[in-house]
């Protein structure tokens, strides 16, 4: 669990801060689950909009804040946390009921947590490669540099995780999504959902009756998943009731429902990809 230390906040003025605070932006799967999350357990917590079309979460103010330059951050009365799961985790522990992470399967669900983190470049890959045009994917080269140059410390060290990051995004302004990543993503989404499928097996959530930390997590990129055109309904028929009834929720509903221009921009780039036989389901042959 990554927790920064008061040394690590550059930004110095939200060590005084008192309750919970939500650095987040509104299509962003870590921060649609914290959101979540937050609903859920009915806390109350304050709105700082970080926008990631406009490069925002690498400003120096914000990189004082997560070195990462990540969203989203939690502050909870002066205490800096970053890393999705590790806020998720840390919002259970915290704050009691309804409990998420139930006590007796806690050592599986986070495995199961670690597993999703380590897909979420893939589902960048597809969102990039599918969802969106191409000029929107990439980042000014100017921010990258103030994240490069950044000499921000995590948990006092200088942190080498941004090096993950800067990769990325060059090798996404240079060459965009190529056939192969999506494949491969494409492949690896399969098995890990064909693996969630089999757990459901005729349970109403993953982990029985009630809602657990690991519905969100999956059905945040399930969600993602529909919208860059992967054929979910069809490859995990099983999966179909459990999603439409966690979509039921108004809790969750809310926080991933896209805004009308970014439906115009995905209806435009996708039909585009359905006239020159671009679409995900071509690319990628699943």
């Amino acid at each position: 669990m990554v927790q920064l230390f008061k040394e690590d906040i550059k930004t110095s003025e939200v060590l005084a801060w008192k309750g919970v605070h939500l650095f987040h932006f509104s299509g962003s799967s870590c921060s649609q689950k914290t959101r979540i999350v937050l609903n859920l357990k009915g806390i109350e917590w304050v709105s700082h909009p970080v926008n990631l079309l406009k490069a925002e979460n690498y400003n120096q103010w914000y990189l004082g804040i997560n070195p990462r330059g990540l969203l989203p951050a939690l502050v909870h009365n002066g205490d800096v946390h970053i890393e999705s799961n590790d806020i998720v985790s840390y919002l259970d522990e915290t704050f009691d009921i309804p409990k998420l992470i139930p006590s007796n399967h806690r050592g599986r669900i986070l495995e199961q947590l670690n597993t999703e983190d380590e897909l979420h470049l893939d589902l960048r890959t597809l969102t990039f490669g599918f969802c969106l045009p191409k000029f929107l994917t990439r980042k000014p080269p100017a921010a990258l540099n103030a994240l490069e140059s950044n000499e921000g410390t995590v948990e006092g060290k200088i942190d080498s995780h941004k090096k993950v990051q800067l990769a990325f995004w060059r090798e996404l302004a240079e060459h965009g999504v190529t056939a192969d990543q999506a494949i491969n993503s494409a492949k690896r989404f399969n098995d890990a959902f064909s693996s969630v499928e089999h757990q459901l097996a005729n349970q109403t959530f993953l982990y029985g009756n009630n809602i657990s930390i690991v519905d969100i997590v999956w059905f945040i990129y399930a969600h993602r998943l529909r919208s860059t055109g992967y054929p979910f309904k069809r490859l995990h028929p099983g999966l179909e009731p459990w999603y439409q009834a966690l979509l039921a929720r108004p809790e969750i509903a809310k926080e991933v429902a896209d805004p009308a221009p970014l439906r115009i921009i995905r209806y435009l780039t996708q039909r585009y990809q359905a006239l020159t036989n671009t679409t995900l389901e071509k690319v990628t042959g699943i």
